[in-house]
């Protein structure tokens, strides 16, 4: 009984000074709809940077011979992990020769004490060649690339690895990672960072400090990673932001060696802890033959095999109780495709009792007020976006637009309780600048012949009822548009429970400043209301009278304060 005293007043205190450390309460979607809301862009502000140049600290090569580097991992299961990285040298040339990848081996050692490495595990190795037969055009072999899967692990757990070749020697130094909680209605991971159209900027490099700072425990990246083709083949500036082709070559090209600058950029980060990526437009990098998606697809681990999917466009994985859905818009997504027919047979396996979150992700929003890529995957949403919809999809995030915007819960342009939050995250920092264009301002209304998608067919439509009835573009902001801003940053999302999740948005010029965020709502889920009306599933909370006392105090206060409120409820058995 004293201990629970103790709470009581501890409990207090920190809500007290919570309130006055933020003097506002956090909104949820249970308040929603909102009124549209527009931060005007800052004209103090860069809309973009330079890329940073190849010999920049952070993307040039500091090792040598077969030693291993751009170090990467990715969730498998949730006893499993991929591990990869490269040796060897990449070439770029007229001429060049691919190396052997079985002249190197692909081992990782690890164990649960620094310095002791009592399990090993091997893997498989290749190399991808980029290839321009056009006068004049360089061609690309990449280093070898390694990726090994260790399985077995406990859940919660650290682990020290070294990965490379131990016969050579050749090993990488210790890094470390720490697993994910396993699936399971009370067991989250810590946070989850949410990035899109990143590149390799100065804002890239504040977006990804910012990032470490907020320390998550894996990244979803979602598409548009280098922009390695705004280059040509000679590490040249190529074509424009818009360009789909350059005017001086039957192809367009693209430097290579910016994967590998990108792979060293990203590895202090992604070495310890897992990034789950889905491709972009700027990853289909087309050569001769029809050849696209090479460099993606070979530099990259992901569970397809593990989740029935058997193509490396579209997956899902779990990260505890959240179920992950990552989805392909630049191949086929009809409903009459193999994409389409995995994603019904993998929702229908899903247990909401197990993995109460669905969270879906892929690169081009389909909700999207910006003049940039306005209603430019209709074809995809009108194929899909009733499936969705009927297995009860939570959250879904996006990127391509080079800007933040958050949305009420929506279903086919009409707001709705049970439609998901769409939310786009398309402000990584890349080299194509910040959007900051609307489609509803005067004169930025698209015209039809506009936005026209790399893959799939041109779907665009005037609205038939609401406010923008009769229309292609709304003279407003648009209802279902909750926030937007044109800025530079990333996410963080923290489930807290079966239902609730605090979703907080950094601006990148944010980053130097305490307990700062552009954007910030907790999203609840309402299972009891929304499968009723569309799909018969057993929901079960993590525990009914937990949940329905925290829906009376998560509005009121920050998910650390909540998360303490939820040891008292504990304390005093509710």
């Amino acid at each position: 009984m004293e201990n629970c005293k103790f709470c009581v007043v501890l409990i207090i205190l920190l809500i007290i000074g919570d309130m006055v450390v933020t003097g506002q309460q956090i909104p949820t979607t249970l308040e929603g709809p909102f009124e549209p809301v527009t931060q005007s862009f800052d004209p103090s502000l860069r809309r973009g940077s330079d890329d940073l140049p190849m010999d920049n600290p952070r993307l040039k090569r500091n090792v040598t011979s077969m030693f291993p580097e751009q170090i990467a991992l990715a969730i498998s299961t949730p006893s499993s992990m991929w591990v990869s990285w490269v040796t060897g040298d990449a070439q770029i040339g007229l001429n060049v020769t691919p190396l052997d990848p079985s002249m190197v081996a692909s081992e990782v050692w690890y164990g649960k004490e620094s310095g002791k490495y009592s399990m090993k595990q091997t893997g498989v190795s290749t190399i991808y060649s980029q290839l321009y037969p056009f006068e004049g055009l360089w061609n690309y072999t990449s280093g070898i690339i390694h990726h090994v899967k260790i399985d077995g692990l406990e859940a919660g757990m650290k682990y020290y690895y070294k990965c490379g070749d131990s016969s050579l020697p050749a090993m990488s130094e210790e890094h470390a990672f720490e697993t994910l909680t396993l699936p399971g209605p009370d067991s989250y991971p810590h946070r989850i960072a949410v990035v899109g159209d990143l590149g390799l900027t100065s804002n890239s490099t504040t977006t990804i400090d910012h990032m470490i700072e907020n320390d998550p425990s894996m990244v979803l990246m979602v598409g548009d990673l280098t922009y390695a083709n705004q280059y040509l083949t000679t590490g040249g500036k190529g074509a424009s932001s818009f360009s789909r082709a350059f005017p001086d070559a039957p192809i367009r090209e693209t430097f290579q060696p910016r994967w590998d600058g990108w792979g060293r950029f990203m590895e202090p980060l992604i070495s310890r802890v897992p990034m789950m990526v889905i491709e972009g437009n700027h990853e289909i990098e087309p050569q001769a033959a029809g050849i696209t998606f090479k460099s993606y697809l070979t530099r990259f681990a992901v569970p397809s095999n593990e989740s029935g999917s058997n193509s490396n466009f579209y997956y899902s994985f779990d990260a505890g109780g959240v179920h992950f859905i990552m989805l392909g818009a630049y191949v086929d997504y009809n409903s009459s495709g193999a994409q389409y027919a995995w994603l019904k047979d993998n929702m229908d396996k899903v247990d909401r009792s197990v993995t109460p979150w669905l969270v879906a992700a892929w690169h081009p929003p389909w909700y999207n007020s910006y003049s940039s890529h306005y209603q430019e995957f209709e074809c995809m949403r009108l194929e899909m976006e009733a499936i969705l919809y009927k297995y009860g999809v939570d959250i879904v995030f996006s990127g391509h637009v080079h800007a933040y915007e958050r949305m009420n819960r929506v279903y086919n342009y009409t707001l709705d309780p049970c439609g998901p939050v769409y939310i786009t995250v398309g402000d990584g920092g890349n080299i194509e600048e910040v959007d900051v264009d609307h489609a509803d301002d005067p004169g930025n209304c698209p015209s039809a012949g506009d936005n026209t998608p790399e893959y799939g067919g041109v779907c665009h439509l005037n609205f038939t009822s609401g406010p923008a009835k009769g229309k292609f573009c709304w003279d407003r902001q648009p209802e279902w548009s909750a926030y937007r801003e044109s800025s530079f940053g990333h996410g963080i999302l923290e489930v807290l429970n079966s239902t609730y999740a605090l979703w907080t948005w950094h601006r990148n010029q944010d980053i130097y400043k305490e307990n700062s965020h552009g954007d910030q709502i907790y999203i609840v889920r309402q299972p009891q209301l929304c499968f009723a009306a569309s799909k018969d599933l057993t929901i079960t909370p993590s525990s009914p009278h937990l949940d329905a006392a925290a829906r009376s105090v998560v509005p009121l206060f920050g998910g650390f304060v909540f998360s303490l409120v939820l040891i008292l409820l504990q304390c005093l058995k509710i």
